[in-house]
């Protein structure tokens, strides 16, 4: 038989058991699989892996006995184990979930803030547009005012010369109107 390496807590594994081990507890039975160096008594995986009865000895000496109602314990004791597990992935899910929530809450705040910064921004646009357009307006207003006002001021100075202007534009105007039908 080969030299048996010795674990890092001082017990022996025998060389055939990959260097897998079990912690014993005080009572005995074999608690759960751990790699080599576990604290307590170590025992093979090959001692472990009996039909549910029975003992073995392990590398520090000490019997091992494999009953049904301990394999039962350790199969409850991994159901919990999972059952545990199950609920603080539960949680741990909940509690990014309502993290999540809460940044998308945040956003939709950010989110109407800029909708109502754009809006405002718009219809401030808009009124310094109507500004501009009522100040042009005023502006050719001014102008039509001031056409008008020469164009009365022309009528007065020269009367009969206005006369024959307006009627030749009026004759034109008809001429173009028939589209030169008379011919």
């Amino acid at each position: 038989m080969s030299p048996t390496p010795e674990n890092t807590n001082g017990s022996v594994t025998p060389s055939g058991s990959n260097n897998l081990s079990a912690s014993l507890g005080n009572d005995g039975s074999a608690g759960r699989s751990s790699a080599a160096g576990s604290t307590g008594g170590a025992a093979s995986m090959e001692d472990l892996q009996g039909t549910g009865t029975g003992s073995g000895t392990t590398a520090t000496g000490t019997t091992a006995t494999h009953t049904p109602g301990a394999t039962r314990a350790h199969l409850g004791q991994a159901g919990s184990h999972l059952k545990q597990a199950a609920r603080d992935a539960g949680s741990t899910l909940k509690g990014a979930a309502t993290a999540a929530g809460e940044e998308l809450r945040i956003g939709g705040k950010q989110v109407k803030a800029d909708l109502a910064d754009g809006a405002l921004e718009g219809i401030t646009a808009a009124e310094q547009a109507a500004l501009a357009a009522r100040e042009q307006m005023d502006q050719l207003m001014e102008k039509g005012r001031d056409l008008m006002d020469t164009a009365a001021e022309m009528i007065r100075q020269r009367p009969l010369a206005s006369f024959g202007v307006a009627f030749a534009a009026g004759w034109l105007i008809a001429k173009l109107a028939r589209g030169g039908s008379d011919r």
